[in-house]
């Protein structure tokens, strides 16, 4: 009996939770978490018509939802994985931030990488919420950077080289 009492304790785990107040038009889908361990909230395009976004370029889709984040965290908007995947569509500025100090419509910037154009409808899940943390840094100058062994290196510098 212990050892099923310990098993269990090991594998349980505290989700942490932020309460973010919304307010939403008529006839918005809410977000919602599809499974008990998702990371991203789903969040539906609220349109009067279809939104067509032809291949290689973007739109930019309300939502009709509006959050107050408490200060110190974030939402993250990141793309679908099956919207991506299936469909070449995905965020823009992935990850976008909505600061906690921003009250305005949350509208997420799609462009579409496919092949074909594609059809975003009233109610379709076009992209994920997820809300962080944050960290401000205080930006210190100074007159010089300590040595690394990487350097100025980046774009690639530490792949494998030919």
């Amino acid at each position: 009996m212990l050892i099923a009492a310990w098993f269990m304790n090991c594998y349980t785990y505290n989700m942490n939770t932020v309460d973010i107040k919304f307010v939403a038009k008529e006839g918005v889908c809410v977000p919602v978490y599809k499974t008990a361990g998702a990371a991203g909230a789903d969040i539906c395009a609220y349109i009067d018509k279809d939104v067509v976004i032809k291949k290689g370029t973007r739109a930019i889709v309300p939502t009709g939802l509006f959050c107050a984040i408490p200060e110190g965290y974030e939402i993250q908007v990141r793309p679908r994985s099956g919207l991506a995947a299936k469909n070449g569509v995905t965020v823009l500025n992935t990850p976008g931030t909505i600061d906690s100090d921003y009250r305005g419509e949350i509208c997420v910037i799609l462009i579409n990488l496919g092949d074909e154009d594609f059809t975003i409808h009233n109610g379709d899940r076009i992209a994920q919420l997820i809300v962080a943390p944050v960290t401000q840094g205080q930006f210190v100058r100074v007159a010089k950077l300590d040595e690394t062994e990487r350097g100025a290196g980046g774009f690639g510098s530490t792949g494998v080289k030919a």
